[in-house]
């Protein structure tokens, strides 16, 4: 078996490529960010204010990658004191009326994210929606709408974002979630050690 000697230069990344990449995402993110308009959150966040307050509950709903960050987001809205669900989960209750879904797709037309827009809706809860598409089913089925602008997963060779895919969505999903969640506790007396009470002693 003859062996072969690889070049670290051309078949791995170098300190270079990373640095540039880094940069790369780092920059799509902020220039993503800086366009959200801040009016459609600060809706979306009194949304989540008002369920709390008055008993509701928060449901989150997404697809894929997406749905991961509604995960990472229903859970420091738990941290916060809020009754959350995430859909599809085995304990996840019927959505009702009072109650709010928090939604997210970059395209506005995943179809199990509309339908559970739909059935929301049907029961007379809130909807709370992500998208980069106004003009989609989900936006159309929303009470409070952020428009993020960055590029739809099947948007190749855009010039809004030069990574793969819907990442820059789901990237400025995360932001712009971590913006709500600071918001919110910012108007909140608790204190950090109170929220850490609720964290998962079960892992």
């Amino acid at each position: 078996m003859s062996s072969t000697t690889i070049d670290p230069g051309s078949a791995y990344s170098t300190a270079e490529d990373i640095l540039r990449n880094l940069s790369l995402v780092r920059d799509e993110i902020s220039v993503a960010a800086a366009k959200i308009d801040e009016q459609q959150v600060a809706r979306l966040a009194a949304y989540l204010g008002e369920t709390g307050r008055s008993s509701g509950r928060v449901f989150a709903a997404g697809a894929g990658r997406s749905g991961l960050v509604l995960r990472m987001a229903a859970m420091r809205l738990m941290h916060l004191g809020l009754s959350v669900h995430v859909a599809g989960d085995t304990t996840t209750p019927a959505i009702t009326s009072g109650d709010l879904l928090l939604v997210a797709s970059g395209s506005g037309t995943t179809s199990g994210v509309v339908k559970s827009a739909e059935t929301a809706a049907k029961a007379g809860a809130r909807i709370a929606a992500f998208t980069t598409n106004p003009s989609s089913p989900l936006a159309g089925l929303a009470d409070a709408l952020v428009i993020i602008p960055a590029a739809q997963k099947t948007d190749h060779g855009t010039s809004v974002s030069s990574q793969y895919a819907g990442s820059l969505f789901e990237q400025a999903l995360f932001v712009v979630t971590e913006a709500i969640f600071q918001s919110l506790w910012d108007k909140d007396p608790q204190p950090a050690e109170e929220l850490w009470l609720r964290h998962a002693n079960l892992e």
